[in-house]
């Protein structure tokens, strides 16, 4: 396994230094190889991709949003290949080096992006997440971050993955950091409320390893009256099973309408392990399949959203497990990548905002707890996050 640089090799050459001042004034930002930056190409993580596409015109809207606010780019960051996976290996530019845990995974998709941030290379960084792909590289890098409300942030100018889960995201070392650029990122009219209700899953912590759920327990113990008491809930009386594969099957048609013609005149692609099998399954999904996965969706959105209405947060471990050595077998890693999943389509069935936060560790391994809330709560959100960072650690 080529361990590496957060970056790409075709980095900018140069930083584009941001306005002369705005709220992100004096603060670098490192970019996932997805958002357009003018004179660049947006290499999602492939090199024939790169190679037959021209540079953009233009910046992406939420590379604008960073320019102008006064923030300076200093790097394009390593993804994994079309966005499709959690690992954070690339076969054709290596790995990031975790800078938390070395011989651990990075994250993916947005690994470069989590990897530059922990390492102290970038103040923050955007990422994109459609199944996770923000908060796993926050979890095992120990950072902060957030997949906000699908929606709040454009992503106009940023390459696809799978439009009905795809968000952008951003990356911190602090919670104040990650509230500060949740107010320039975030459109739209925001809707906050005081959290006056705290709910857990008993069938989410069912998932967890028995190690994950006593960290998750210690930090809950830590935290005290912090928070309202919490209130056990079942997330998914259906399964957890039931609500992955709606994901997969909606995911993998989007995929492939997105990049599938492409894929199949550009033999000369060559995704690597993992993403090969993901794609060469999305192309199997018939519009039939997908369309009825996305009518028991909005069942399942429904659900969702009725366990967090306004003034209710619910807090969950950000994944059932850490991330897993370098050196696991190929079924370890399906395994961790099928045990994630679950934990992730929550709030992508729901369309709803996720924060994450670097709660404590294993055995010096981080893990990650999760606030999920109601649609527009992503300043509540955010700013519970800061609230909480304090009792963040062992």
């Amino acid at each position: 396994m080529t361990k590496g640089s957060a970056f790409v090799p075709h980095d900018l050459k140069a930083p584009i230094k941001g306005a002369a001042s705005g709220p992100l004034s004096g603060l670098t930002c490192v970019v996932k190889d997805m958002y357009d930056i003018a004179g660049e190409v947006s290499g999602g993580g492939n090199p024939a991709w790169l190679a037959d596409h021209k540079p953009a015109t233009s910046n992406a809207d939420a590379v604008a949003r960073v320019l102008a606010a006064g923030a300076t780019i200093t790097g394009k960051t390593i993804c994994e290949e079309f966005f499709f996976s959690i690992l954070g290996m690339n076969p054709h530019y290596g790995t990031p080096i975790n800078p938390r845990t070395p011989n651990r995974i990075p994250g993916g998709s947005s690994s470069g992006s989590a990897a530059a941030v922990a390492g102290g290379a970038a103040d923050f960084a955007l990422g994109s997440d459609t199944g996770g792909s923000v908060r796993i590289p926050a979890m095992v890098n120990g950072l902060y971050a957030i997949r906000p409300t699908h929606g709040r942030v454009s992503l106009k100018g940023a390459m696809a993955m799978a439009d009905t889960f795809d968000t952008a995201g951003w990356f911190t070392a602090g919670a104040g950091l990650l509230r500060k650029v949740g107010g320039v990122m975030l459109q739209g009219a925001a809707v906050n409320a005081p959290v006056t209700k705290i709910v857990t899953g008993k069938d989410i912590m069912g998932l967890a390893d028995p190690a994950v759920a006593a960290a998750f327990a210690r930090f809950m113990g830590r935290v005290g009256a912090g928070l309202p008491r919490s209130t056990e809930v079942t997330v998914a009386p259906d399964g957890f099973d039931d609500w992955r594969e709606t994901f997969r099957v909606i995911q993998g048609r989007e995929v492939w309408e997105v990049y599938g013609a492409w894929l199949d005149t550009h033999g000369n692609a060559n995704p690597g392990p993992g993403t090969k099998e993901r794609l060469a399954y999305a192309k199997t999904v018939t519009k039939e399949a997908a369309d009825a996965a996305r009518m028991h969706m909005g069942n399942i959105r429904n659900h969702v959203r009725g366990l967090v209405p306004q003034g209710t947060v619910l807090v969950m471990p950000t994944a059932p497990a850490v991330g897993p050595l370098l050196t696991a077998s190929a079924s370890e890693f399906d395994s961790f990548r099928t045990r994630v999943m679950s934990y992730t389509c929550i709030s992508g069935h729901g369309g709803l905002p996720q924060v994450t936060m670097p709660a404590g560790t294993i055995d010096g391994v981080p893990i990650g707890v999760s606030l999920l809330g109601w649609p527009g709560a992503d300043e509540t959100l955010l700013d519970l996050a800061v609230t909480l960072s304090r009792f963040c650690g062992d």
